[in-house]
């Protein structure tokens, strides 16, 4: 069940490793950010009711995240200066952050449930502001920024409700009973004699 101290919880500890992660990057800690995003998840996975649908979730955002933050990286537009192990590839601490971002969205994001369009004006908004603060602290630099940011926009409008949508399916903190959070269980169908 998200109770009110886990939401809150969850927003805090995501702001706080958020902050580690980025100042990590720029000040060439990145491990001690990646670390502490990692903390961050065995803490999210044991507060939940049932981990595996957490775990899987988190496993699908980091992929999508390496997908897109390597792709951004190799258009040239976004450029990490720590990290950076398989040039190419967006560096370790960066994708982190999305295994990070998939913690909030059974908790703190779990407003945007059910509500696809808002999802994508808040992706549309959101990741090009942390990307922006991102920038600011440091812990990235931009090529072009207008194209960088609007690449974001682009990107998290249609990112941002494939991972709700994702943690609708995969939530680790709503009641066992709900097939929404366990899809690979099967739905048993009342079987109805005929008369």
């Amino acid at each position: 069940m998200r109770s009110g101290s886990k939401i809150i919880l969850n927003a805090v500890v995501f702001q706080a490793a958020w902050f580690a992660c980025v100042l990590g990057g720029a000040n060439d800690l990145a491990l001690a950010g990646t670390l502490t995003v990692i903390g961050v998840i065995a803490m999210h996975l044991a507060l939940a009711q049932r981990a595996m649908p957490e775990a899987l979730l988190i496993a699908a955002a980091t992929a999508i995240g390496l997908v897109w933050e390597s792709a951004v990286v190799a258009s040239g537009l976004i450029r990490y200066t720590t990290g950076n192990l398989v040039p190419g590839l967006a560096p370790y601490w960066i994708v982190a952050m999305w295994a990070l971002f998939a913690t909030s969205l059974n908790l703190s994001m779990a407003w945007l449930k059910g509500r696809p369009w808002l999802a994508a004006l808040a992706g549309a908004v959101g990741g090009p502001l942390a990307y922006l603060a991102g920038e600011r602290l440091g812990g990235l630099e931009m090529s072009d920024p207008l194209l960088a940011l609007g690449a974001q926009a682009l990107g998290w409008a249609v990112l941002l409700p494939v991972l709700v949508r994702l943690a609708t399916r995969l939530d680790g903190f709503a009641p066992a009973a709900s097939t929404e959070s366990a899809p690979w269980s099967p739905v048993t169908q009342e079987v109805r004699p005929h008369v």
